[in-house]
């Protein structure tokens, strides 16, 4: 029977590659819109270390039965932030033990379920009133939609196991020499990265080995190249993703090709093995056994799953003590010199352990805070186009916003029994003055954002680069201790008043109309900003941290807050 080329192959793969491309973006923005700090907590208990991570990964890959679902999972959960790239590697590993596990479910109809599911949560999300059940009904939408992508893709290629040709070729790969076994783990990997799906080849080549069309050894060879050829898809749906995302199938590339590069040299001694093996409970994988006058090798199917099984564990067992060295070799790829710059979504001093100790986590809080300030003043480098600066606000304004709710939710925690009063304030006073910090760095986005976006002529970005400049030395006053704090330099003017550049700018004539509109909208944010400023300033006047301290406070890092102080010196309002 003739096969429509266009019809039964190239539209079912493309369609699929949509649909799968399509079903990534929606889990990634799930996720994203979701709770971060919950789920940064949830994937810490069972990711946190390599092993938690190898244990997870094995885990729900055994559940799921799709290592590439789950590598693509992966990736798109370091794309929202959400897993590191240390974790996503151990992740990774436990992944490809998971999907040996059950070979036998190879056959189980998740595509369609897939499609099912898919429907489903889509029709939740545009019934469903609450935000939350919306982003939990999109993420598991995209995860759904996965495999039925990968469902359709598969189905679209199915049609090549047919033809008479794809049969002659690969009736004449033999795996008795090392040059043929090469040669049989390219094609297997070539015929996995065309079906997305290395459990699926390793259902093909069982049939095939049991039908007796292929040897045992070349069975198990295919099933080698199998691993190899998943990786092309995590490294498709890494295409379009944060370079985080792209060095997490970086690493399942590089782990699949290490591992295969050292099976292939202890490949024919690990048949000899493997064999003995199974000749202690009767097996051999090469004696034919009559089945209706036909004659078969149930022995394959059962050798190519034992040895699936011992090269992925074997692998994890060799490249497990490296997975430090594969994060510091990879966090290098693509590297440039913004990603030096600091990353303020993560905390540096809200250490967990230190929440039982009151005195110890104050500290924390207050150094914490400091830098969430800093991380504002980051937006107005961003405006003024300074060199290491940011490029993109947006980036660095989710950043900010997740280490806000981090240390909200830390501060909170301090709230214990057996507190004196002055302790009580002391704690609201910093949940207050980091919830004013938020909204002064959502005031300062807002400004990098529309001086971004907006082309001001040089008269404008005159009178913008002053509102600018006074806007950061209001910042200095709460950044810096008063002993530390930079001062104007001799004979230095003093920038203008708010008022007087929304009249500099209405007043010049080489001002343009509509940039005198822009100017007038951002001289507002600026002031609104300073407003903000001034209530941090009084609320750190507001309670005398200092006295408070003297009594409770211990050191807790040998790394100085930006005032120089242990944090709690504040900054006397004016």
């Amino acid at each position: 029977m003739e096969v429509d080329l266009f019809k039964e192959i190239i539209v079912p793969v493309i369609g699929g590659l949509g649909i799968f491309l399509l079903g990534l973006e929606f889990m990634a923005s799930g996720i994203q819109a979701l709770s971060v700090n919950k789920m940064r907590e949830w994937l810490a208990r069972m990711a946190g270390t390599p092993a938690k991570g190898v244990m997870a990964g094995t885990l729900i890959t055994g559940i799921i039965q799709s290592s590439t679902a789950m590598t693509v999972m992966t990736v798109g959960l370091v794309n929202a932030g959400v897993l590191g790239l240390r974790s996503a590697i151990s992740v990774i590993m436990g992944a490809n033990i998971g999907t040996t596990l059950g070979n036998g479910l190879i056959a189980l109809p998740l595509g369609p379920l897939g499609l099912l599911f898919g429907g489903i949560f889509a029709t939740v999300y545009c019934f469903a009133k609450s935000d939350r059940v919306r982003n939990i009904s999109l993420a598991t939408m995209g995860f759904s939609l996965i495999f039925y992508g990968l469902n359709l893709m598969t189905g679209g290629l199915k049609p090549l196991r047919k033809m008479p040709e794809v049969l002659e070729i690969i009736q004449s790969l033999d795996a008795g020499t090392f040059g043929g076994v090469v040669v049989c783990v390219l094609v297997a990997a070539s015929v996995t990265a065309l079906i997305h799906s290395s459990s699926a080849t390793i259902g093909i080549v069982m049939g095939l080995g049991a039908s007796g069309i292929l040897s045992w050894e070349t069975a198990v060879a295919f099933a080698v190249g199998a691993d190899l050829g998943t990786t092309v898809t995590s490294w498709i749906a890494s295409l379009n993703l944060s370079k985080n995302a792209k060095r997490a199938a970086y690493a399942h590339i590089a782990f699949n090709f290490i591992g295969v590069a050292v099976v292939l040299i202890l490949f024919f001694p690990a048949l000899s093995l493997m064999k003995w093996l199974l000749a202690l409970w009767g097996i051999d994988p090469g004696a034919p056994v009559i089945v209706a006058g036909q004659e078969t090798f149930p022995g394959v199917p059962i050798a190519i799953g034992f040895f699936s099984i011992f090269f992925n564990i074997f692998n994890v067992i060799i490249l497990f003590p490296f997975v430090n060295v594969f994060e510091r070799v990879l966090a290098r790829v693509g590297h440039t010199s913004d990603e030096d710059v600091e990353d303020y979504s993560v905390p540096r001093f809200l250490d967990r352990k230190l929440i039982a100790d009151f005195n110890t986590a104050l500290p924390a809080v207050s150094q914490e805070a400091n830098r969430q300030l800093q991380a504002g003043a980051v937006f107005l480098d961003i405006a003024r186009d300074k060199k290491n600066a940011p490029k993109d606000p947006v980036e660095h304004h989710a950043a900010t916003d997740v280490l806000g709710r981090e240390i909200r939710s830390y501060s909170a925690q301090l709230f214990q029994e057996g507190l004196s009063r002055d302790q009580l304030d002391l704690v609201a006073s910093l949940i207050e003055e980091v919830d004013f910090t938020s909204a002064l760095s959502e005031s300062l986005y807002q400004i990098a954002r529309r001086v971004k976006r907006e082309p001001f002529s040089d008269a404008a970005r005159e009178v913008l680069n002053l509102g600018l400049e006074r806007l950061d030395q209001a910042m200095n006053t709460v950044l810096f201790h008063p002993a530390v704090q930079p001062r104007m330099p001799a004979g230095h003017s003093v920038v203008p008043g708010v008022e007087e550049l929304r009249w500099k700018a209405l007043q010049s004539r080489d001002v343009a109309a509509g940039e005198k509109g822009a100017l007038v909208a951002l001289l507002g944010s600026i002031e609104r900003a300073e407003g903000l400023i001034e209530r941090i300033r009084a609320e750190r006047a507001s309670v005398d941290r200092s006295a408070i301290v003297v009594q409770t406070q211990r050191p807790t890092s040998e790394t100085p807050s930006p005032s120089g102080s242990t944090g709690f010196d504040p900054v006397p309002a004016e």
